[in-house]
């Protein structure tokens, strides 16, 4: 199981490139929404796979319900940043045409 520990990895170093450019942007408030979604993306697939590992470790009871937990807020978070990347993607478009 290498896949998990790197799609952990992977998604931890998005989040913070994503946060570090929201810093960076300055003063154009749709451009750090639109980096913010794709980070709430990347946040939302790093608890997933944290929770999924974490019951694969462990394997008992408390591991599940933690990581049933995790999967719903972690799901929850990756349809949100989705459904606002999409929206304000379009915005961007829209602006820059």
């Amino acid at each position: 199981m290498v896949i998990i520990p790197i799609i952990i990895v992977l998604s931890l170093a998005m989040y913070l490139l994503y946060k570090v450019q929201i810093l960076r942007l300055g003063e154009d408030p749709l451009k750090q929404v639109y980096t913010n979604s794709k980070a709430r993306i990347a946040l939302g697939l790093f608890m997933v796979s944290v929770s999924m590992n974490v019951y694969i470790v462990y394997q008992t009871k408390l591991a599940l319900y933690i990581t049933i937990v995790f999967i719903i807020l972690g799901g929850a978070q990756f349809i949100y940043g989705y459904k606002t990347t999409r929206f304000y993607g379009k915005q961007l478009k829209e602006r820059n045409s």
